[in-house]
């Protein structure tokens, strides 16, 4: 038996993958783009941004550039996901200081050093053993 007739099946089944994965894409990028323009509107409704206002814009620019990386050399980066991490965990830190207790401040602290040192472990393994690709991260 040949393995030909199932090629157009499989075929078929990659294409639609592909749109699919295509369509959480460009549905991902839209919900950033229409999240940071609320976020924008609140901004000017207030007079101007407070810092967990700017916070969070930097966390919708950290999704954005992680899409925008993907389209432009179909890998995702791990690393982007732990920027996004750190940068949710500090304003969380900044914005709630005064009503945390201390443990959760440490837990919060320990937690960005150790995704800060994943970042970097990352980076490490990138350098010493190479990526999928030529292209630098």
């Amino acid at each position: 038996m040949s393995n030909d007739r199932f090629q157009g099946p499989k075929q078929f089944g990659i294409l639609l993958s592909e749109l699919f994965h295509l369509l959480l894409l460009y549905a991902g990028g839209f919900a950033i783009i229409w999240a940071a323009a609320i976020e924008l509107i609140e901004v000017i409704q207030h007079g101007g941004p407070s810092l967990k206002d700017i916070l969070m814009l930097f966390i919708f620019i950290e999704l954005g550039a992680m899409i925008a990386i993907y389209f432009k050399t179909n890998r995702l980066s791990v690393r982007f996901l732990v920027y996004v991490a750190i940068t949710a965990i500090t304003r969380l830190l900044v914005i709630d200081i005064k009503e945390l207790d201390n443990q959760t401040v440490l837990t919060l602290t320990g937690a960005i050093a150790i995704l800060a040192l994943s970042v970097f472990g990352l980076q490490a393994a990138t350098h010493w053993f190479g990526s999928d690709n030529q292209e630098e991260d």
